[in-house]
């Protein structure tokens, strides 16, 4: 009886605009690998089933417990984490791609520059002026608490962008990665400061309105933030804004 092995198909790209192939690669089986495992045998041992030799497959990954996101990939068609994706798990062969939504940088690598540029423009991050101490800030209700900890375990890993069908190439729609966003930072008592400014972005071209009420991005997120609920919410206070921004009232 012959040795039982783990089989992988990969989808290769040597650069932005090569063109794509498929290689399949073999390895011993081991019990309790991730996808993870099988790339770096892979990368130590580049060579396919059919004996060739061939370059080391090229894919990102840093934290290995499904934090960082930067790992993301379809696996098996699924958009999800590979340091999370068990082989004993998975089906075989075992197909790995790189995520369609984004340019392919080499191999399973993207440029996921679009994620990012969207965070800047709701500006995702919390203003503090200076390093000072800045004292005790205010009592936040455990309620809001509960909601910003759900939201803040984003990690960008653009699961949600690759399952949603209004992020393509012909739309300018901003995702709903950074519209979760928009709640959050606008839920902390400093962040609130620029909670127009991120109603604004939401109101442009490609903002909340742009969503298509799909909701896959909720079922394809790894760390089961409430995306649609967020989506939502924003939607209504962005609705809200416009009216104040109309009768010319000021944001309270």
């Amino acid at each position: 009886m012959a040795d039982k092995t783990i089989e992988l198909r990969i989808k290769r790209q040597d650069g932005p605009g090569a063109a794509p192939r498929w290689e399949h690669f073999s390895l011993p089986y081991r019990p309790n690998l991730n996808v993870i495992s099988c790339l770096m045998e892979i990368a130590a041992r580049p060579t396919t089933t059919e004996g060739r030799p061939t370059t080391p497959v090229q894919w990102e990954c840093s934290c290995l417990e499904e934090v960082c996101g930067s790992c993301a990939m379809l696996v098996n068609g699924r958009p999800r984490q590979s340091c999370a994706a068990l082989v004993d798990r998975l089906e075989q062969p075992i197909e790995l791609a790189p995520l369609t939504k984004f340019p392919v940088i080499r191999d399973l690598v993207v440029d996921r520059g679009r994620m990012f540029e969207n965070l800047k423009r709701i500006k995702g991050w919390i203003p503090i002026d200076g390093t000072y101490d800045l004292g005790e800030g205010p009592v936040i209700p455990s309620c809001i608490q509960a909601d910003r900890y759900n939201l803040s375990r984003c990690m960008t890993c653009a699961c949600c962008m690759e399952v949603c069908p209004q992020v393509n190439s012909r739309s300018k729609f901003i995702g709903p990665a950074a519209i979760a966003q928009v709640k959050l930072f606008n839920l902390h008592p400093t962040g609130a400061m620029h909670a127009a400014d991120r109603l604004e972005a939401m109101m442009d071209e490609g903002g909340v309105h742009a969503c298509g009420n799909a909701q896959n991005c909720v079922a394809a997120c790894p760390k089961e933030i409430r995306l649609t609920d967020a989506i939502a919410e924003v939607g209504r206070h962005v609705t809200i804004h416009a009216f104040r921004r109309f009768f010319g009232r000021r944001p309270s």
